[in-house]
């Protein structure tokens, strides 16, 4: 079986391949494609791979090309992992929101709208590329911002475009954690749009466990989401939210706590990353040992600058050992092999969720087998949380319709409208400022 990587020059492409070497199993992806616009980032993850696989003689093969086409033709499966713009897109995304005041994330808020501005019209690009070239090909999406960037290549691959997130599958693995629950034997349930979910609850042979944590201080200040929250939030609130959904509860907090920092996260990884790969090119340089080093320092430092603002402290070990290229691998072998299991996963909400049409495409349990992801029925949100996921999903379509018509007014229309973004000049003082850096935004007129 052959898998295309696109964006396969990025820094997390080794947590991919790692856990195609564990795969032993009959149906096994045999050949790895990797695709970037960057040769010698490409290079660079080729000898990262090539340490990976020393020795075993079954590894699947690992080729490399520029070219998007070659790279596609014969592909059973197709992983989008691209970043539009590198890493300075994203410190330029984050720091031209917050000499406006408003957040830079690169998923929530301005800096994800600027981010899926520019990479919208690449990954239609890529939709309809796949459709001609690798018709019978499934397409797993890892492009942020996951939900929006799915939702315009399902426009043109329907339901064989799936995006994932390893955030629901942290949060529940925690939560199962903390109530001493087999993480397989939980469902959980989880509802709403890609870093914007709320898990409801906890079910363990029918019975759900979440109560006891709300009930329970003690238990809900000894993970993550509940020192970035706080046990009383939750019990408020009656569910755990994402952690993503910390820019919006405590959003003031946020903010300053960014504009504060030395550096924003896109200039920090910018800047790491870049060590790593200017040292991947001596050829003395042991590559895998480089790669995890970088690694473990980018996963301790992930949304320091909230926890920082919560006091919530350091992450915990377990939480540093990344976790989606697990679930695109259970996605993977689900479709492949028919081994039927629910995930966490971004799909069109047919009429899952009641307050979004059926195109929109939601974060929700699916089951999975050989015909794709099947979003599981889910009661409704409560009515705080469906406002929240009503506002950014029109936020969404209106970030759609931009890339689509090049419309200036409508990109500025998104800003506005988003729940993080407190008025109309700011929304356009953005729009100036996001096409006066970005090549990428040059269509919006």
């Amino acid at each position: 079986m052959r898998l295309t990587i696109l964006g396969g020059g990025g820094f997390r492409v080794p947590l991919v391949y790692g856990a195609l070497l564990g795969d032993r199993a009959e149906g096994r992806v045999t050949r790895v494609v990797l695709h970037d616009v960057d040769a010698e980032r490409l290079t660079a993850v080729a000898r990262v791979l090539n340490e990976q696989a020393a020795g075993d003689a079954d590894a699947p093969e690992v080729s490399f090309t520029t070219d998007l086409d070659d790279a596609l033709r014969g592909a059973d499966f197709v992983f989008s992992a691209i970043r539009v713009g590198g890493l300075e897109g994203r410190a330029a995304d984050e720091r031209i929101a917050l000499d406006e005041g408003v957040l830079g994330q690169e998923t929530v808020g301005a800096g994800g709208i600027a981010y899926g501005l520019r990479t919208v019209p690449v990954a239609v690009d890529i939709a309809r590329r796949v459709a001609r070239l690798a018709p019978d090909a499934w397409v797993i999406n890892f492009t942020n911002p996951a939900g929006l960037v799915t939702e315009a290549m399902s426009r043109h691959l329907g339901d064989r475009v799936i995006g994932i997130c390893d955030s629901p599958v942290g949060l529940g693995r925690r939560i199962a954690t903390v109530l001493g629950a087999n993480t397989r034997e939980a469902f959980i349930d989880y509802v709403g749009l890609n870093h914007l979910g709320w898990v409801r609850g906890l079910r363990v042979e029918g019975r759900d466990e979440l109560p006891r944590l709300l009930a329970d201080p003690e238990l809900l200040g000894s993970f993550e989401e509940g020192k970035l929250f706080g046990a009383d939030w939750l019990r408020s609130l009656g569910a755990v939210p994402n952690e993503y959904l910390h820019y919006y509860y405590f959003n003031r907090e946020a903010v300053s706590a960014y504009q504060r920092a030395e550096k924003t996260r896109g200039a920090f990884l910018r800047d790491q990353q870049g060590r790593f790969y200017d040292e991947m090119k001596r050829p003395d340089t042991a590559a895998l040992t480089a790669w995890d080093r970088t690694r473990a320092e980018r996963e301790a430092t992930y949304m320091a600058e909230n926890r920082d603002a919560a006091g919530a402290g350091e992450r915990a070990a377990d939480d540093l050992s990344g976790g989606y290229e697990k679930v695109a691998l259970a996605l993977m072998r689900a479709i492949a092999r028919d081994e039927r299991t629910t995930l966490i996963l971004n799909v069109r909400n047919g009429g899952t969720l009641a307050a979004l049409d059926a195109d929109a495409v939601v974060e929700v349990p699916c089951l999975v087998d050989a015909n794709g992801a099947h979003p599981v029925s889910v009661a409704p949100l409560p009515d705080h949380a469906t406002g929240l996921v009503c506002s950014v999903k029109a936020v969404e379509r209106e970030v759609l319709s931009a890339a689509e018509s090049g419309s200036r007014a409508t990109a500025v229309k998104a800003f506005a409208l988003h729940p993080l973004v407190d008025s109309v000049n700011v929304a356009r003082r953005l729009v100036d400022g996001y096409t006066s850096v970005h090549p990428g935004l040059a269509y919006l007129t």
